[in-house]
This record gives C-alpha cells, sequence and structure tokens, in this order.
C-alpha cells in the first residue's frame, strides 16, 4: 500500500484571513506505509481561528510522530489508536480552553483526521469538515455536528431547507470552546484504488457529490500532480460560485 497525495487551501473571495489548517504525514513502518491526514477550521475573532486550527495541526503532528511508530506494531492497534488519539484531541482542547480564557477570547476549530493504517481508516471528528471516500461510488465518512444537521436528523427540515437555513453553521461542538468534547470515531477496510478526501464547509456548500465523484475518479488519477490539479480546479469552482469561507481540501489516494 502506498498513497499519492495532495492538498489546496485558498482564504476565498471574501475573507482577511485563512483559518483552516491542513496536514499531510506520511512513514513508512515495518508492516507498511501509514498516513495522517487531517482538515481543521478555526472560528474566532482577528487571528484567535488561526491559532486554534494550528494548535490542533500541530498537537496531532507531534502525537503522529512520537506515538505511530509504536502503535503500528502493537498487536491491539484499533483500540490503542482510539485511546490516544483521544487522550491527544482532550490535551489540545484543554490547551486551546486555557488560553482563551486567559486571554478571554473564544476560539476553537473543527477536526477531521483521518489516519491509514495497514488496510484499515480510522476517523476521528469534531465539528463540521467532513471526510469522504470515493471508489465505485461516493460516500460520506463523517456526519455534521451542526444545529442543522441535527434538525434534519430529526425529520424537523428537509436537506433542501438544510442548504438555506441561516443556523447551517452553528457547531454543536469543536475543540476548544468547552471543557466536555466528545470525539466521534468510526473505522472500516481500505480498499486500493480509492480516493480520500477531507474538507473544510466552505468547499463542500458550493458542489455536489456527483462532481466530486467524477472529478476524483481513482481510475483517471495516475500520480500526484493529476491529484493536485483536481484538486485545484474543484476549489476554484467553488470560488466561481461565490462561496464566502476558507476552501481546504486534503486528498490521498491509496494504491
Amino acid at each position: 500500500m502506498a498513497f499519492l497525495t495532495a492538498h489546496h487551501t485558498d482564504v476565498g473571495i471574501k475573507k482577511k484571513t485563512n483559518q483552516d489548517a491542513l496536514l499531510l504525514k506520511t512513514a513508512k513502518t515495518p508492516k507498511g506505509p501509514v498516513g495522517l491526514f487531517i482538515i481543521c477550521d478555526g472560528m474566532g475573532g482577528l487571528s484567535h481561528g488561526e491559532l486554534a486550527s494550528a494548535t490542533v495541526i500541530r498537537g496531532m503532528a507531534e502525537w503522529f510522530d512520537a506515538e505511530m511508530p509504536r502503535i503500528s506494531l502493537s498487536e491491539h492497534i484499533e483500540q490503542e489508536i482510539y485511546l490516544e488519539v483521544e487522550k491527544c484531541i482532550k490535551q489540545l482542547n484543554e490547551k486551546i480552553l486555557n488560553y482563551g480564557e486567559t486571554s478571554k477570547v473564544k476560539l476553537g476549530t473543527t477536526l477531521t483526521a483521518l489516519l491509514i493504517v495497514h488496510n484499515k481508516y480510522y476517523i476521528a471528528h469534531i465539528g463540521d469538515s467532513r471526510a469522504y471516500s470515493i471508489s465505485n461510488s461516493l460516500n460520506q465518512l463523517t456526519k455534521d455536528q451542526t444545529l442543522v444537521a441535527r434538525e434534519v436528523a430529526r425529520g424537523n427540515i428537509t436537506d433542501e431547507q438544510a442548504k438555506m437555513d441561516p443556523r447551517r453553521n452553528v457547531l454543536l461542538q469543536c475543540v476548544g470552546a468547552t471543557k466536555e468534547i466528545e470525539t466521534n470515531f468510526s473505522t472500516g477496510d481500505v480498499q486500493a484504488n480509492t480516493v480520500f478526501m477531507l474538507c473544510s464547509d466552505g468547499f463542500y456548500h458550493q458542489i455536489t457529490e456527483e462532481e466530486l465523484a467524477l472529478n476524483l475518479k481513482p481510475d483517471t488519477i495516475t500520480n500526484d500532480q493529476q491529484l493536485k490539479d483536481k484538486v485545484v480546479e474543484l476549489v476554484e469552482l467553488v470560488k466561481a460560485r461565490k462561496e464566502l469561507d476558507n476552501i481546504s481540501v486534503v486528498a490521498a489516494k491509496v494504491l
């Protein structure tokens, strides 16, 4: 197993700062390559959103470097990953929360992390950034933790109403905003010739799943540059449709 990777982030057509942050890290282990891919969408006035998202990216990168060599050799990888990732996220949540309380500012960030280890993927998710897999079909691997998504799930509004609802950006939780935080974990098998794509909400509001499936079809992508070109093309399409938010994408094709 090996990876083709690409990323692109854009401040968008309105905002002056980009509060999104990304991470792509791969490493070789005796049992094969592993990869960590993350999208964080920060929120908070001035530079505080940037600080929150960058803090999580830096902390998760340090965690990967320090812990994955050991975890990748464990006989209980799944349990180790859940325990250690959750521990790391809670520490980062406390760090950002303490900074906010000391500085008297409100800040936080979404976190969608995809870890690929030995033909399995593990997702840690908080907020409304998303992860998808694209092979013969497209699958959304995360559920938006937003007020509007909850209303749709309860049957109070329709999917179409949700797209126009003024509350669609109201998060139920994010890293750094509250003392108690609950990470949503999921896992699944990794098949060769699959593209995994992570994105901030600024990306997916102005694009359809059909467009994602067509442009990121694994059979049409044979090298890093082709994947990069597709990602940039999609981001430019979103900008042309007048998306006002920061726009970020991370993509990895499993060979």
